[in-house]
């Protein structure tokens, strides 16, 4: 058995809870800073129509509480809650701030395990239903289906349905796995390098649902006292994020849907159209929402979408739901992340607003009742009061009904187009073009091999590649910090991927046009038109970090060398959920630095902050970083990817 972790000491650089409080902007610091000029428009209009948003609601909940950003405040018993102060320095069991912040650390990437897992676990349940018949979707994927198949070890000589099935029981049985086993998709698809670290440091996860079981249980009253403990299983619950909760679902998507196809679209809100049926699609689970999408096409829809008045129906993407969908079937505009959702909604120019699950906020109902949305809940753990529910059931034994479903959700727009009114609409003109459809594959492929983008990265050409990624924080000035490091690590020669929420504000702002290369340095400008790629490579949803992890790992391999070593980084520079935790956490874990402008709750703990600053950098070769500045983030991002890159050179 290996030995528990034993982190070392030391301060780390972390400010003080105070300072980092006094940097937060309010409203009037978005107005005046936030990159997109629709978002300040939006802003100034749903103010003067007295409709609040989250900036409003963000101004009023300060000043934050010193406890809750430190993470020294302790509600897990119904002894407290219990804070440190400096009259107190335990809570009423015991717990010091090192094992408070431990805990609530460990809690919240619990939830984010869960909460990719349960958007994931929904997708591998339709490959299954797809591959048996019971879902009316056809696999779209066969070369995903047989690359997969053959790296689980399955009969090429199966039917694809039946891969497709056995493919779907392994990644379930991966995340629902209560006895020590084999962890097949971790087994056969990540480095050997890895897979020996991780095993020295005793962090292989039993499964995703045991992991997050073993967290809440090790944090609960009177369980778990030593930090240094809760920490390791920190780490057991990164890997099963990063293979159960990302890779898993996305291998299960790529299998039913197909991979990504390039085109080129419109973005924001320049891209809405007033004179048809407009249906916005937010949330993170493709399954309900791409057969929307493709029944929009029926002739007898667009039939009763002309009988209402409109010339058609179109679609548009709020947060990860729109972007999986537009990979897959197209015609669906990118407008915003999360964030921006209830400016989407004061524009008055949506009629069915379909929401699956997560970074929904409730507050989309209000701004919806000004207007004349109707709001379609489609998930059980995702319901809004007063939005109509029309969706999959707890058990998902409902999926031979999604067509019948997607049917009524289209009559449902139909119907509320005749509502509208033409006074209540504001569209601001702002937008660009986007490329989109970006794949490890076809990225690769526009290089010549991997071996080719290898020379750029060795001959300094392209410095770096960076995974540009995240969701938005009111603690930072909304995009700003995203398009920031963006702009500086174009000048300077780095290759930057997206994909989720952080990726809105580079569509909506020309960053992923090949245009967009009078913005990059001259050497990684040439390398690029040559390969017919612009700056920014949109790479889909948030689940789509693997793509990233495709493209990094196909350079370490041609390379001979760890991942570790390699010039990647992780930037998520405006993150904010329980997900976000584990995205970071699922990079340091393979060896690649993870940057941050935003903090957690940890700055209440000197040592679980030295933790991750530090000591992940001896146990797995990647820290995190954070730095409240973007422009100095971005600089150090640069110098660190040099000095990684000076080790590739020599090799």
């Amino acid at each position: 058995m290996a030995k528990p972790i034993e982190p070392s000491t030391g301060k780390s650089a972390a400010k003080s809870v105070k300072q980092y409080k006094r940097g937060f902007p309010d409203k009037a610091d978005v107005l005046a800073r936030t990159p997109d000029p629709g978002v300040r428009e939006m802003l100034e209009h749903l103010e003067s129509c007295g409709v609040d948003t989250c900036f409003d609601r963000f101004d009023r909940q300060q000043p934050g509480c010193d406890f809750g950003l430190e993470g020294t405040c302790c509600r897990i018993c119904n002894m407290g809650p219990c804070r440190i102060t400096p009259k107190s320095s335990q809570g009423v069991c015991g717990a010091d701030q090192d094992l408070m912040v431990a805990r609530n650390l460990l809690r919240s990437l619990a939830g984010g395990v869960a909460g990719h897992g349960t958007r994931s676990r929904e997708v591998i349940l339709a490959l299954k239903a797809a591959a048996r018949g019971e879902l009316p979707q056809s696999l779209k994927g066969e070369a995903k289906i047989r690359a997969v198949a053959k790296s689980f070890g399955l009969d090429p000589g199966s039917s694809l349905n039946a891969l497709a099935e056995q493919i779907a029981d392994i990644l379930l049985a991966d995340m629902a796995r209560t006895e020590p086993g084999i962890h097949r998709t971790m087994a056969s698809l990540a480095p050997a390098e890895r897979l020996a670290t991780w095993d020295a440091l005793d962090i292989m996860p039993i499964g995703s649902y045991h992991e997050v079981f073993e967290a809440l249980s090790r944090t609960g009253v009177g369980t778990d006292g030593d930090w240094r403990n809760v920490m390791q299983q920190f780490l057991r619950c990164g890997l099963a994020f990063s293979w159960n909760s990302v890779t898993g679902g996305a291998i299960a998507q790529d299998c039913l849907y197909g991979p990504p196809r390039r085109s080129r679209i419109k973005t924001d809100f320049a891209a809405i159209e007033t004179g048809t049926v407009n249906i916005a699609i937010h949330g993170h689970s493709p399954v309900l929402a791409s057969v929307l999408v493709r029944l929009a096409d029926d002739p007898a829809i667009e039939a009763k979408a002309r009988d209402a008045g409109a010339g058609g129906l179109r679609f548009y993407g709020i947060c990860c739901t729109g972007l999986s969908v537009l990979y897959r079937e197209g015609g669906v505009a990118p407008l915003s992340n999360a964030m921006g959702a209830e400016l989407v909604l004061g524009t008055g120019a949506i009629d069915a607003w379909v929401a699956d699950v997560q970074d929904i906020y409730p507050s989309i109902m209000q701004v919806a009742a000004c207007f004349h949305t109707t709001v379609i809940t489609t998930s059980d753990s995702a319901r809004l009061p007063g939005a109509l529910h029309i969706g999959f059931d707890h058990a998902h034994s409902n999926f031979a009904e999604v067509e019948t479903m997607a049917h009524r959700i289209l009559d449902v727009a139909i119907a509320t187009f005749r509502r509208r009114s033409a006074e209540k609409v504001h569209l601001p003109k702002q937008g660009f073009d986007a490329e989109v459809g970006f794949s490890a594959e076809n990225v690769i492929e526009s290089f010549g091999g991997a071996a080719g983008l290898l020379a750029h990265l060795r001959e300094g050409r392209i410095r770096g590649v960076v995974n540009l990624v995240g969701c938005n924080n009111p603690k930072v000035v909304y995009e700003e910090a995203t398009v920031i490091v963006a702009r500086h690590l174009l000048a300077n020669d780095v290759l930057v991927l997206t994909n989720g929420c952080a990726s809105f504000p580079l569509l909506k702002l020309g960053f992923c046009r090949p245009e967009a290369l009078e913005w990059s340095g001259a050497a990684s400008r040439a390398a690029l038109s040559a390969a017919a790629l612009p700056p920014v490579l949109h790479m889909g949803e948030c689940l789509d970090n693997a793509r990233a992890v495709g493209i990094f790992r196909a350079l370490a391999d041609a390379a001979g060398l760890p991942l570790k070593t390699m010039p990647f980084a992780f930037v998520s520079p405006e993150w904010s959920n329980e997900k976000g935790i584990g995205a970071a956490l699922a990079f340091r874990l393979l060896g690649i630095d993870s940057y941050h402008c935003v903090y957690g709750a940890t700055l209440g703990s000197e040592k679980v902050q030295h933790f991750l600053e530090h000591d992940t950098r001896d146990l797995l070769g990647a820290a995190a970083i954070v730095d409240t500045d973007p422009e100095q983030l971005a600089r150090r991002i640069v110098q660190d990817l040099d000095r990684r890159r000076s080790t590739l050179a020599d090799d």
